[in-house]
């Protein structure tokens, strides 16, 4: 149901967006209703249960479809893999309350213009706006689309100029009024969920449900103490679970409440400036900012003045962020996109803290609110948290099939219980507790306190090493991880940089390096101005924050810093601009200093930053500062060396970070607010290079050979240079020294010309002029065909990756499959090579110091943030240590975790089905297991071994495979199969040799006297009625299948116990051990020892000695026989194998197949050629040309 819709019913929300969700309409049908209220007493409750586990029935069974324009109910179904339904109930908004305020009516101009998507909303004449809540967003049913559409945010379609003319001088009274009415209130709110509401949702848990009704059964079967240890334990289960949902609800709503109420300024059209309380902003809101230190309540466009930001609780990095203001355009283009610029280096973000704030001439700096409460961003990051994305791991799907199996088997058992008792002639009763039994037999209640105790062990050993996690599932996960991503600098390479020199150019080309480890100064010219000011630097209690390069490249300068007061009158130079001057031991220096008039801030997008300054008592100059191949296309061809891109080779393949320079003249008689950023960004003259080294972390190197010797494979995603990429790759050994490195550059469509790719060989060569220990990257022109031997990676940047994947798409698969640097990245690009690994089937890690990595962080299946910042929360593991060690540290563990889980998964089958054919077999002769015998084999047994089987922590070394990721994978479906055949051969062996014996149809009390005259004085006796036996239980079979079922077991928990490779060996685990072996003595002790006490507590029979040697037998015998087939089958790599080979059996995931393919395509991959999309977006038409004698090295 829910698929076959009119278009009226049906509809899409928020379409495109990572939470896009279908969306259909229900009218609440009332005998539907009453049926389903009937059904629910009738149930006895269980209708409304089901329910709740399934919301779409719910909706199917009360309502009828309708269109969503007449729905009171709407149905909601994520587009994703998953198909979660939730259904929401559609509320109403009355305007009708504000009629007393200033008597709206339907023709009131405020709500007559339908430009707006909120007076859209409004139906009139009865004035109310139908609207839903998903996911903590209200959305409003737009009249005049007829659909659903999110409200607290302004129209992306506004213009810049629109924003300024409708927004500039604020709202009025009236409007503010209805917008807080129809948005809801300004705030992130996280509830502290009530700990009785946590605790009825973790109980309504299908598992619980099924315990509960076990537990019942029990009670009315006296079996009241594993009743109570079962009520133990899932109390213990649910209350760490409870504790831990509420101790992250505390956290969270900490986390979120300090920005709910904060007082802020309002600027009202008619009302002027007034204060207000933070929850009640709305979109269109003008903010007033004034003053320091002031935490963002809402999303805000800067529209005058400019700000200092710490966006540390979005970005993972506290560094000082400079906000410009929207430049006010003429055209009609949405204010988004009306510049190549980054539209948000004008936006403060919600959560952010503005440090400093500056106006322009007119007045304090002026925002004008853009999205409020959970629309903002901040809102954003708490809704991810909120709502996860699902994991989509078999495991867990396997782990539901793995149940069913057992309730169908149950189903089997029950329907051969009926028949026998039924036919036996037992009490109706009788029967139907006897066949409800099975079913808690064959499904073990302590499964998820089990599972879940293997997962909480891991969690304490991360936590040990200093890695946190948010989302324990994702253990499993890190056990399944076949390719890791990093991040460059912070993660493989240290934080700091050092600035190593700069290399002046002139006329001639560039000069000597200048190095400042000698101490000298650099000579004062414009080199030396531009760094001195060109940075975005900011003087904060009489300290310099900013950018680590910014402050290093400052610093060495050794210029001072500090802020123009009222009183400084220079032409041109504002009160509190940022003023530069040289230290007073500075000589020769023919300027007083330098006022930062301007910034055009640095955009990872734009890969440049740009200041207008003015020389006191000088000139007015604009500097330029960024990626060297971006500012040398901003200059003038002759100010740049021709040696330009030999000389960048030198430093970039030494692993150096290298900023270019350049600077320009600016007629003095222009405003600087008045200069567009096109408009200084031309013309420029280059300056010449900063050489800043960025070393690699010590731990780099080892871990990555450690990942790459275990087949895991390593990629770099980073936004700096590609060059510098390369060499880090390479110093990192991410590529091998006997590895090629093949560069993919592209160009994008042109008015006439498609868009185009090109294959270039990367070779690392001798550069003689400049000594043997320096290297510059050579792209070969003229290559042999046996460099397509042997293996090779491809790097590229985030262009060409963008053009690829729009142009090329067919040929983006099998770049991703040798594609290991990914360069000038943006933190939207990570995200989509991320998604891009995974639809390969890759599992994929991501790791990164936070910066810009957030997105990566979660769409990966395993995050793994370096920063102890805020935003770490989006990441699920954090580590303390800020080094990649703690990668191969979680893979080990996840890897441990994993095969932990699938011990307990066949320990927990084969002890439910030895019990169930234990069960079975005693069952033909009406007869069962005591409560005693079922309590020990439950309690003393298995919950001990369930608790201590876990605790074998992870090997120390990773080995080139991964465990399996499947429950139905072959080799564990045949060890449990195997496991279950042999026990079920020796319990019917057991049980029909039993009745052979020939002491067999002696009186049960005497059976012992034959064989065994030393024990006749302790078995023919009398016994007693009230010493709590029960001879409806005691049988020759009973004491038979209990004690070979009993120490099966054991012998189960043993075999299955795995150790290496992926965990520590059996006999390290010494609590396990202890256990087992305490558990064996006491087993044989009961055996052997003959106590006519402990026999009739435990309702078991004495049997000669010789049966006992027997018994001991058949249990050494299953044990010799599944441990030989569990390790020389089962565990037996080499064996599967063979066997996949012989039966053709080849991987289905997407990275495998397009392995294959790959390696039997000689034309691939194609060097020194060049492909062209003839149609945009299409990249299977492609044709190839040489480009070999059409360029020259000189023009790269």
């Amino acid at each position: 149901m829910g698929d076959h819709f009119e278009k009226s019913q049906h509809a899409l929300l928020n379409e495109g967006e990572e939470n896009e969700m279908e969306i259909f309409g229900y009218r609440t049908h009332s005998c539907r209703k009453t049926l389903c209220l009937a059904g629910s007493i009738f149930s006895f409750g269980i209708l409304p249960l089901v329910f709740y586990w399934r919301p779409a029935w719910h909706v199917w069974a009360n309502c009828i479809p309708c269109s969503l324009q007449e729905a009171d109910v709407v149905l909601l179904r994520t587009t994703d893999e998953f198909q979660t339904y939730s259904w929401k109930k559609v509320m109403w908004i009355y305007l009708s309350t504000l009629n007393s305020s200033f008597g709206l009516t339907p023709d009131h101009p405020l709500i007559t213009d339908e430009e707006d998507i909120i007076n859209r909303a409004i139906r009139k004449p009865d004035l109310k706006v139908r609207c839903i809540k998903v996911q903590k967003i209200r959305y409003v049913w737009n009249n005049l689309e007829g659909q659903f559409q999110k409200i607290g945010s302004l129209e992306d379609w506004l213009s810049s100029a629109k924003i300024h003319l409708k927004f500039g001088s604020g709202l009025t009274k009236e409007e503010q009024e209805i917008r807080r009415l129809i948005c809801g209130p300004n705030t992130v709110d996280v509830e502290i969920t009530p700990i009785w509401k946590l605790l009825i949702k973790e109980v309504l848990n299908p598992f619980y449900i099924f315990q509960l009704f076990s537990v019942c059964l029990w009670f009315s079967e006296d079996y009241k103490e594993y009743a109570c240890a079962i009520i133990i334990m899932s109390i213990v289960s649910i209350a760490l679970t409870v504790y831990d949902l509420r101790e992250q609800s505390v956290k969270l709503h900490g986390l979120v409440e300090s920005h709910n109420s904060i007082t802020v300024s309002v600027c009202g059209r008619k009302a002027g400036v007034q204060e207000l309380e933070s929850r009640f902003l709305v979109p269109g809101d003008l903010l007033i900012l004034s003053g320091n230190k002031v935490q963002m309540p809402c999303d805000a466009v800067l529209i005058d003045g400019s700000c200092v930001v710490d966006e540390g609780m979005l970005t993972g990095e506290s560094i000082p962020v400079t906000k410009t203001p929207l430049p006010k355009m003429d055209s009609s283009v949405p204010w988004k996109t009306q510049s190549e610029a980054d539209y948000k280096q004008h936006v403060l973000f919600c959560g952010t803290e503005v440090i400093q704030s500056r106006g322009a001439c007119s007045g304090p700096a002026r925002a004008v609110v853009l999205q409020t409460g959970f629309n903002t961003a901040k809102g954003d990051l708490v809704r991810s948290i909120l709502y996860p994305k699902p994991m989509n791991f078999k495991l867990y799907r396997d782990a539901i099939r793995f149940l069913l199996c057992l309730v169908g088997i149950a189903t089997i058992g029950m329907i051969y219980t009926l028949c026998v008792y039924v036919l036996s002639g037992e009490r109706p009763e009788e029967v139907v507790r006897k066949a409800l039994d099975v079913i808690t037999i064959a499904v073990p209640p302590a499964l998820p306190a089990a599972l879940t105790a293997g997962i909480i062990y891991a969690q304490r050993r991360l936590k040990k090493r200093g890695i946190f996690c948010i989302s324990p599932q994702r253990i499993n996960i890190c056990g399944q991880l076949n390719l890791v991503c990093f991040d460059k600098t912070g993660t493989l390479t240290r934080d700091g940089l050092d600035l190593w020199g700069v290399v002046p150019c002139d006329k001639n080309g560039f000069q000597e390096v200048h190095s400042f480890a000698s101490g000298r100064a650099l000579p004062w010219g414009p080199l030396c101005a531009a760094m001195a000011s060109c940075h975005s630097l900011i003087l904060l209690n009489g300290t310099i924050q900013g950018d680590p390069l910014d402050l290093k490249m400052f610093e060495a300068t050794t210029w001072e810093m500090s802020i123009s007061g009222e009183d400084f009158n220079i032409k041109g130079v504002p009160a509190h601009a940022m003023v530069i001057k040289p230290c007073k031991t500075a000589s020769q220096v023919p300027v007083a200093g330098i006022a930062i008039l301007h910034q055009f801030p640095f955009s990872s997008a734009l890969q440049r930053m740009t200041v207008i300054v003015q020389e006191l008592g000088g000139d007015q100059l604009a500097f330029m500062k960024g990626a060297p191949e971006k500012v040398a296309s901003f200059c003038q061809p002759e100010t740049v060396p021709t040696s330009f891109v030999s000389e960048l080779q030198i430093y970039t393949t030494q692993g150096f970070r290298v900023i270019a320079m350049a600077y320009k003249k600016l007629e003095m008689d222009h405003h600087t607010t008045a200069l567009t950023r096109d408009n200084v960004e031309s013309d420029l003259i280059f300056l010449g290079l900063l050489i800043l080294e960025n070393q690699l972390k010590e731990e780099t190197k080892p871990v990555l050979e450690e990942l790459i010797s275990a087949r895991i494979r390593t990629v770099m995603i980073t936004g700096d240079n590609l060059q510098t990429a390369i060499t880090v790759a390479r110093k990192s050994g991410m590529v091998s020294e006997d590895q090629k490195v093949i560069l993919i550059e592209t160009n994008e469509t042109t008015g006439s010309s498609s868009a185009s790719i090109s294959w270039k060989l990367v070779e690392e060569k001798k550069h003689i002029a400049y000594g043997n220990q320096d290297n510059y990257i050579n792209i070969w022109e003229e290559v042999s065909d046996n460099s397509r031997e042997g293996s090779y990676h491809f790097a590229l940047s985030g262009k060409s990756f963008q053009v690829i994947s729009q142009h090329f798409s067919s040929l983006l698969p099998k770049i991703l499959m040798n594609g290991t640097i990914f360069a000038r990245m943006s933190p939207g690009q990570k995200s989509s090579l991320v998604e891009e690994f995974q639809k390969l089937d890759y599992f994929v890690g991501m790791c990164g110091d936070g910066a810009n990595d957030c997105g990566a962080l979660k769409m990966a299946h395993v995050g793994i943030s370096l920063s102890e910042q805020e935003a770490s929360v989006a990441s699920p593991f954090t580590s303390k240590t800020p080094n990649i060690e703690c990668v191969p540290h979680l893979i080990k563990e996840g890897r441990a975790a994993l095969v932990t889980s699938f011990c307990m998964f066949k320990y927990m089958a084969l002890y439910s089905m030895i019990q169930y054919v234990g069960v079975l077999l005693l069952y033909w002769e009406t007869n069962s297991l005591s409560n005693y015998q079922f309590l020990f084999q439950d309690l003393a047994i298995t919950t001990l071994i369930g608790v201590t089987m876990n605790l074998n922590g992870a090997y120390p070394k990773l080995v080139p495979f991964r465990p399996a990721g499947r429950l139905i994978s072959p080799p564990l479906l045949l060890s449990v199969i195997f496991n279950i055949g042999f026990s079920l051969a020796m319990h019917i062996v057991g049980f029909i040799l039993v009745q052979r014996q020939t002491w067999y149809s002696m009186d049960i009390h005497s059976a012992c006297t034959g064989q065994n005259e030393s024990i006749s004085k302790l078995t023919t006796p009398p016994i007693p009625e009230n010493v709590g036996s029960n001879d409806t239980f005691r049988s020759f079979e009973n004491t038979t299948i209990w004690f070979l079922g009993t120490i099966n077991c054991i012998i189960v928990a043993l075999i299955f116990s795995k150790g290496k490779p992926f965990r520590q060996p059996t006999y390290k685990n010494y609590i396990f051990v202890l256990v087992l072996v305490i558990q064996l003595a006491v087993c044989l002790f009961i055996l052997f020892a003959d106590i006519p006490d402990l026999y009739r507590r435990f309702d078991l029979l004495c049997t000669p000695v010789l049966w006992r040697v027997c018994i001991v037998i058949m249990l050494s015998c299953n044990f010799i026989v599944s441990f030989v087939v569990e390790e020389a089958i089962i565990e037996n790599r080499a064996l599967w194998m063979i066997i996949k080979r012989c039966f053709g059996y080849r991987s289905k995931s997407q990275y495998r197949i397009w392995q294959r393919a790959l390696a039997n395509d000689p034309s691939w991959p194609p060097l020194n050629q060049v492909s062209s999309s003839d149609l945009p977006g299409c990249g299977r038409g492609v044709s190839y040309s040489n480009p070999v004698f059409e360029s020259n090295e000189e023009q790269l």
